[in-house]
């Protein structure tokens, strides 16, 4: 293939123009598919501005405020909040980690201290008492003292990839108890010598059993855990230098054992014409093995840190939804990014992209400006957003207060007429189980509201303990739910395992017939067709053919199986006898649920 890239180049706000073109013969594995390829893309880097008014610029929906929570922190970049709302960021140009404490609760940070020092410091996690450190080849731990400070540092790892383009670590701890690190590629678009890089990594808390969880993932900088599922989600950085509209920022299912495309497949399938797979593996052939994307963002956006929102401060719809800080682009025209993104989900899958925070970018005449580019997202305790601007030192507070204070409207995603931000399947099932299309919660016909579901045995997306399978006392757990809408008159619960290989789903439990006032059950549910306790409810038949709850069992060959609960509000009481099947069930069901939610638990032996 003849690839010949030209490059406009346009260096900040001035009229200075370059062009450079050059051309090379690339040998293709495909002849047939050898042309020649011109791809334009520009060096535009908006001018930083300071703002004496930026506060009052910035655009937030309706109902929310936005003030400075800490400032004079000189580049804050990835924030974590402990259990008691004390505030760390770290700073990766200064080396360090600085406390930020808002001791009357006024939204307002008063007290801001050092509590950590190592060059090039970027990633931190917080997991109870544990605190987790990273730097471009090391990851520390350390432990969290009554006041706040931090322990002595142990490095748990000395040995990550090195940078290279990309060395800016991130990490979290997972609903399984396991830690996991990002680490970016070395490059733009190339063969990676070491199979770690431009991965996401999975290990023990203590550094061990290290091994990667997914791949050909370029800068995952920003990912989180679904809170409903566990299900890990990431925005990834595109690869540069195809254009300015290529390659999109994409939203990554990220599964376990899969691989995401990079460096040679991009978007949905399409090839990279800068490179090929190694050996005999054609484009095509990769291409099969990866994963698409479940959604795209605007080309050169630069998403940086992620959180899902578990709070109870912005209004309940707002729960379960991902917010990402887009720090902004330095190699597209227009310009892209500067900006909070907002990424909703329903049922555990994205649905749309909207943009949540705005005014950071800025047209003047033919000139393109910036009043701050943003870093680090999280979520304080009180349930306000906190972002990190690493350009003006500063922590923003979202905060909803629900009063009708004008703000600046919000726009579409930042310089996005010309390409298509969307989510591209939705509605289908997770990439790595196809079976999940035929659990209960897709069959029924639902009405869009979600129920929030926990179990006090386990998180959700941790493994379930063994005092619930039935190799252990095979008693149900426990299980906490939220008050359904109006005109709730019932609940039902149905359990159930994908990820059997016959059949799937197999049904471990059928209870139906809870009253509209119970939002809670106890662990160990009597194995009896009917209940005195909750009063009225009835058990089905699972699939070992008994009545009630069947605790996780699965093949000991098998890898960790998944285990659906599933709750639903129903408008009516089901009027079905006692041995219900799975298939009379939902069908009494259908039409006549107002709500659902479901949390996930796995199981191995």
């Amino acid at each position: 293939m003849k690839y010949i890239p030209s490059l406009l180049i346009a260096f900040g706000a001035t009229s200075l123009l370059a062009t450079q073109t050059s051309a090379f013969d690339h040998a293709h594995k495909n002849p047939q598919e050898s042309q020649s390829v011109r791809i334009v893309g520009h060096v535009l880097k908006p001018e930083p501005i300071a703002s004496k008014h930026l506060l009052k610029k910035l655009a937030v929906p309706k109902g929310f405020e936005v003030n400075v929570f800490a400032k004079n922190l000189i580049n804050p970049r990835m924030i974590a909040v402990a259990d008691n709302g004390v505030v760390y960021v770290t700073r990766r140009e200064v080396g360090d980690v600085i406390r930020l404490v808002d001791a009357n609760n006024d939204g307002v940070a008063e007290q801001q201290d050092v509590v950590a020092n190592r060059p090039g410091m970027h990633g931190i996690a917080i997991a109870g008492d544990k605190v987790f450190l990273a730097t471009v080849n090391d990851v520390y731990s350390t432990g969290l003292d009554a006041d706040g400070k931090f322990g002595p540092l142990i490095r748990i790892v000395d040995d990550l990839p090195d940078g290279g383009q990309h060395p800016n670590r991130t990490l979290a701890v997972g609903p399984d108890g396991k830690l996991y690190v990002s680490v970016g590629s070395t490059c733009n678009a190339c063969d990676e010598t070491n199979p770690e890089s431009a991965t996401l990594l999975q290990m023990n808390i203590d550094g061990t059993g290290r091994k990667i969880f997914a791949s050909g993932l370029r800068n995952t900088i920003g990912f989180d855990f679904e809170p409903g599922t566990g299900e890990i989600f990431g925005m990834d950085h595109g690869i540069d230098w195809l254009g300015d509209n290529e390659q999109y920022e994409e939203l990554n299912h990220l599964v376990k054992g899969k691989q995401y495309g990079w460096p040679y497949i991009y978007g949905d399938g399409k090839f990279n014409p800068q490179d090929e797979p190694p050996g005999d593996i054609t484009l095509q052939e990769w291409a099969a093995r990866s994963v698409d994307p479940l959604g795209f963002y605007t080309p050169h956006a630069a998403p940086m840190q992620m959180t899902f929102y578990t709070g109870t401060q912005f209004p309940a719809e707002y729960y379960g939804d991902a917010f990402i800080a887009m720090r902004g682009s330095w190699n597209r025209k227009p310009p892209a990014g500067y900006e909070v993104v907002r990424i909703q989900f329903a049922g555990g899958k994205p649905v749309k992209f909207e943009p949540f925070m705005q005014g950071f970018l800025s047209r003047k005449g033919e000139r393109w400006v910036h009043h701050g580019r943003i870093s680090g997202l999280a979520q304080a305790k009180d349930g306000a957003l906190l972002v990190a601007d690493d350009t003006n030192g500063i922590i923003y507070r979202i905060a909803y207060t629900g009063t009708k204070k004008r703000t600046e409207p919000l726009g579409p995603p930042t310089n996005s007429f010309n390409v298509d931000v969307r989510i591209t399947n939705a509605d289908s099932p997770p990439p790595d189980d196809v079976h999940t299309q035929n659990l209960a919660m897709h069959l029924l016909n639902g009405a869009g509201v979600t129920l929030d579901i926990s179990s006090p045995a386990f998180q959700a997306g941790a493994p379930i303990p063994p005092l619930f399978a039935l190799e252990g006392e095979n008693i149900s757990p426990p299980l906490v739910w939220s008050k359904g809408p109006e005109g709730t008159k019932s609940y039902a619960i149905i359990m159930e395992d994908p990820d059997v290989a016959q059949n799937p789903p197999f049904v471990h439990w059928l209870l139906f017939n809870l009253p509209a006032d119970v939002v809670s059950l106890p662990q160990g549910i009597p194995p009896l067709p009917e209940l005195a306790k909750p009063d009225g409810a009835l058990q089905g038949k699972n699939d070992r053919g008994s009545i009630g709850y069947i605790g996780p069992n699965p093949p000991t060959q098998d890898s960790a199986h998944h285990y659906y609960f599933q709750i639903f509000a129903l408008d009516k009481k089901l009027n079905l006898p006692v041995g219900t099947t799975r298939e009379e069930l939902l069908a009494a069901m259908q039409g006549h649920v107002l709500a659902n939610g479901f949390i996930i638990g796995t199981y191995d032996r």
